[in-house]
C-alpha cells in the first residue's frame, strides 16, 4: 500500500512525518531517513489497529510527479 507522507522540520531541527489520510499517524526522527523508517512502522501499527477494530482502511494512493519547465 502507498500513503502520502508529509515531512517537515520542527523548530528543534527534528524531522516530523505525518500521514494526512490516517489522522493522528505521526512519527519523527533525527534525519529524514529515520523519520521515514519510523513513519512506516507507525503506518503498519495504525492499519493493524484499524483492522483489529473492524474499521475501514483508506485506499492506497496512486500519484505521479510531473516536471514542468516554465
Amino acid at each position: 500500500m502507498k500513503f502520502r507522507v508529509v515531512i517537515e522540520i520542527d523548530e528543534d531541527g527534528v524531522y516530523v512525518a505525518q500521514v494526512p489520510s490516517l489522522p493522528g499517524c505521526i512519527s519523527q526522527g533525527k534525519t529524514r531517513a529515520e523519520a521515514l523508517e519510523n513513519i512506516k512502522d507507525a503506518i503498519k501499527g495504525y492499519i493493524e489497529s484499524l483492522r483489529k477494530h473492524g474499521e475501514p482502511v483508506p485506499p492506497s494512493i496512486e500519484e505521479e510527479l510531473v516536471d514542468v519547465n516554465v
